[in-house]
């Protein structure tokens, strides 16, 4: 396993992507505030402008909160096959410097530039050049962290939000560590940093004053994992063959379903959809899982788990009125989803040579 300094990693972070892209595509919303999502009404917001998050609204809020907080807030219908084919150009960029790229989602994406196919001494020049390339040959804005590992890359990816460059180098790495709020770790959540501050840990230099027996003893197996990188070390390698764990579908409705047979009705043009990316997808699933959400937010899964792959659209829509017949509904909903997941994929990971270059 190599040393975490003798590697070159690069987190691109498309700035407010799916927002942005509509202000690109329609120049009447550039300067405006934009969620993408729901309406005024119903739905959740996908994604939200700069103009936006100005007011506290931010992807994964209710669509009806996000209205009440800006009466100009202009609600825009998401278009995924314009932002897929967006990202896909996006990461064409990507692999003119290498083929080490690992896509967390439609806007983001970890490179390992250790080695790189244009001779580029340093990562940040790198960082830059795709930046540029970015913004003259698509139009949108990207930001970027630079370090050595994973973990410091992505936090550094949103250090100068939005169109920036951040680099955190080897020799800055503890420094740069001990002074980081533990907020800004990525695994704390609202919860964990509540706990976190009950015991004093306020920082990354507090973590890093705990021992690994004190950190397993407070947070489990987590525990061995801010041990890990409190100190700044991940050695999880850049995967270019990431496996998607699912493919799914859902759908939030304009009026709320009463009855279990509207619920059927409406869950067929979202299982189509599910199966039809299954069957796009290079996976075996084994597992068929159903979401309902309800009017007060509350939401329930049920999963059914087969012995064999599912193959046929009969199996899977059978294993959803399966799991439909288990819900019981005794309030209206807002929102249904469906699932297939527990994959039967081989992964295969190259293994690289790696070379220490400059930052």
């Amino acid at each position: 396993m190599e040393k975490d300094t003798e590697r070159k990693i690069i987190h691109v972070d498309m700035d407010a992507f799916y927002a942005s892209v509509e202000q690109m595509d329609y120049p009447e919303l550039k300067g405006k505030p934009v969620a993408v999502g729901g309406n005024r009404q119903r739905g959740v917001v996908a994604a939200a402008s700069y103009e936006a998050r100005k007011y506290g609204i931010h992807s994964a809020m209710p669509s009806k909160i996000a209205a009440s907080k800006c009466k100009d807030l202009i609600f825009v219908k998401p278009r995924f096959e314009r932002y897929r084919a967006l990202s896909q150009q996006i990461r064409e960029i990507f692999f003119r410097y290498t083929d080490l790229v690992e896509p967390l989602s439609l806007d983001e994406a970890y490179l390992d530039v250790t080695e790189n196919k244009m001779g580029i001494s340093t990562a940040t020049d790198i960082a830059l050049e795709i930046k540029k390339s970015i913004k003259e040959e698509i139009g949108l804005t990207a930001s970027a962290g630079v370090s050595i590992n994973k973990f410091l890359a992505k936090i550094a990816s949103d250090y100068r939000k939005p169109d920036g460059v951040f680099i955190i180098k080897p020799h800055q790495v503890l420094p740069f560590i001990e002074e980081l709020p533990i907020e800004k770790f990525f695994g704390v959540g609202k919860k964990t940093a509540e706990k976190m501050h009950k015991l004093n840990i306020t920082t990354g230099a507090d973590l890093q004053s705990k021992t690994l027996k004190e950190l397993v003893k407070y947070f489990g197996k987590q525990g061995r994992y801010f041990y890990s990188v409190s100190r700044g070390e991940d050695y999880r390698r850049v995967n270019p063959n990431r496996i998607r764990k699912s493919v799914g579908a859902e759908n939030t409705f304009n009026e709320s379903l009463k009855t279990k047979s509207e619920i059927w009705e409406a869950l067929q043009p979202i299982a189509e959809k599910c199966w039809k990316r299954y069957k796009q997808s290079d996976a075996n699933a084994h597992t068929i899982t159903l979401k309902v959400k309800f009017d007060d937010f509350k939401q329930i899964t049920r999963s059914k788990s087969f012995n064999e792959a599912i193959e046929s659209a009969n199996t899977f829509d059978k294993g959803l009125e399966s799991l439909m017949d288990s819900f019981d509904l005794n309030q209206a909903v807002r929102l249904v989803g469906c699932s297939l997941s527990n994959f039967e994929i081989d992964e295969k990971v190259g293994d690289n040579g790696q070379l220490t270059l400059g930052f």
